[in-house]
């Protein structure tokens, strides 16, 4: 553990830690189990201390031992690590000096003012400030943190607006979440208002969202709005160690009837190993939205012991490679697809989806790393797309560096510091939750010899353009940070060199990012790009 955090854990928690320790795997363990769900073996139920249940904490996107192992590498000044920091701190977001600027109600879509950008900033402005200061153990960030946090749950009651009111409760209150995770053990963070917070303003939009849809059609609203809602109901769940909430999830994740479900966002599997992603009949930034977000429930989920990762013979993977390989410029299949749309009562009609919609190959947006970490290092199978696009998009910023607008801040981001990881060798290369390894038991996990692992890209494979704004965007230029092919556990020095040249990007001491092209050295502006979020 980073020394400096180890001298900051509260009283609260060490006095809850003998008590709570004893009954979490068993609790653990039965929630997976009563959700019908495997469980991998050295799951993430031993990571933190758990409060109040067996959920571990910190333990949405990131356990402790992700976060010891991002200090550890920063300080060793690893690639591609310290790269990735150094878009962190770069980040006008991650500075200790954020003043927040907390509301009443929010507003998105409707109503006055329209005040959800401030709310957006100031989520993204905690995040990294709690990220920074678990790598760097500058108490300046938590103390930022904190405060940001604290001020949002004295004032917050409401969320109001359009139906985009829906995608503010589930973007925002999963975000906000995370945020706080990382501080909740901070003596002078106020955490039973902060849950409050989250089981009475953001939580009951989303759940409302997931059981009528807004007096909708159950398909009315497509893939990525179920998966804001998801993200936020689990991110809560965890955080207030709720395990109905959870369990709700994780049987909407496998069975419900929205198109956020992983048989609704992923209806039809190819042969060649990819299967077909809804939403890219709609758009590519829609799309690249709805993988980061399936991805983030994933990931969560693992942290306490629950593999949706590898449920259904990991179809998640199969999506998220043909999205890969779709947004890389690659030729993918697309089965027609009709939804029915309108409103209980109401209106009625339908819309089909014929093909998969062009794509910007330089569109880029902060998800890939986590989901190709996953899969490749730590189950050990070949995604040689996600491998692609993952060192394409590398290293990745958070909430600021892709355009001022709403979808640059729908991924809270950084994957390339975060999720960056070496691979799991020998017995445990299976999987393995959180800090641990070892097969899951039961059914639902990727085999590294089965249907899961796609054969490896074709010679001619799309890639190595420079990532940047889609059409559309009202982004400026993207500063070019592409590559063909990259391993992201490339750690030690040896490694350096190769993943310098497959990413064209290395760390200079002083937190200065450089590029390479073209023979050439320049110093990295933030990548931009607008965002996509709408029905």
């Amino acid at each position: 553990m980073h020394e400096t955090r180890r001298r900051q854990i509260s009283r609260r928690n060490l006095l809850r830690a003998t008590g709570a320790t004893a009954g979490a795997v068993t609790l653990g363990t039965g929630i997976a189990q009563a959700a019908g769900r495997a469980q991998p073996q050295g799951a993430a139920l031993a990571a933190g201390s758990a409060q109040g249940s067996g959920y571990a904490h910190p333990g949405l996107l990131h356990t402790a031992a992700d976060l010891d192992r991002m200090a550890a590498k920063v300080k060793a000044g690893a690639a591609p690590y310290a790269a990735g920091f150094a878009r962190l701190t770069a980040n006008r977001h991650a500075q200790s000096g954020w003043t927040a600027n907390p509301q009443a109600t929010v507003y998105r879509g409707a109503g006055s003012p329209q005040n959800y950008a401030i709310l957006y900033n100031d989520v993204h402005a905690a995040y990294q400030n709690a990220l920074r200061y678990h790598v760097d153990g500058d108490t300046a960030h938590a103390d930022t943190a904190v405060a940001i946090l604290n001020s949002w749950s004295s004032k917050l009651t409401s969320l109001e607006g359009s139906a985009d009111r829906f995608l503010a409760a589930g973007l925002y209150g999963y975000q906000i979440a995370n945020a706080a995770e990382l501080v909740r053990d901070r003596d002078d963070f106020e955490l039973d208002r902060f849950r409050t917070m989250l089981t009475t303003v953001f939580a009951p939009v989303s759940e409302s969202f997931l059981k009528d849809h807004n007096n909708a059609v159950v398909t009315n609203y497509w893939t990525n709005w179920d998966l804001t809602a998801m993200a936020c109901v689990l991110a809560t769940g965890i955080f207030c160690d709720d395990e109905a909430r959870v369990a709700r999830v994780v049987e909407y994740f496998e069975n419900g009837a929205g198109l956020g479900s992983v048989r609704n966002a992923i209806p039809v599997v190819g042969d060649d190993g990819l299967a077909e992603w809804l939403e890219a009949g709609r758009d590519q930034g829609h799309a690249l939205l709805g993988v980061g977000l399936m991805g983030t429930v994933c990931e969560m989920a693992w942290n306490q012991g629950i593999d949706l990762y590898g449920y259904d013979d990991s179809r998640f993977l199969k999506g998220a490679q043909y999205v890969a390989k779709w947004s890389l410029g690659g030729d993918v299949s697309y089965t027609a697809n009709t939804r029915r749309k309108g409103a209980i009562g109401g209106w009625s009609g339908s819309e089909t989806a014929s093909d998969a919609a062009p794509v910007d190959p330089t569109m880029t947006r902060p998800i890939w790393a986590m989901i190709s970490n996953h899969y490749t290092k730590r189950r050990g199978l070949s995604a040689p797309y996600l491998t692609r696009i993952a060192a394409k998009a590398a290293p990745e910023g958070g909430g600021g560096d892709y355009g001022p607008n709403s979808g640059g801040y729908d991924q809270l981001g950084f994957g390339t510091l975060a999720f960056t990881r070496d691979k799991v060798t020998g017995s445990g290369a299976g999987a393995g939750g959180g800090t641990g390894g070892g097969k899951p038991a039961g059914a639902g996990s990727a085999s590294p010899t089965g249907s899961a692992s796609p054969s490896g890209a074709p010679a001619n494979a799309p890639g190595g353009s420079a990532p940047g704004p889609g059409p559309g965007s009202d982004a400026g230029p993207a500063t070019p940070a592409g590559g063909n092919s990259g391993d992201l556990a490339s750690t030690g020095a040896g490694d350096l060199a190769a993943w310098t040249a497959a990413t064209g990007i290395t760390a200079l001491a002083g937190g200065l990012l450089l590029l390479r092209r073209r023979g050439k050295t320049q110093q990295e502006q933030p990548r931009t790009g607008g965002g996509a979020h709408s029905k």
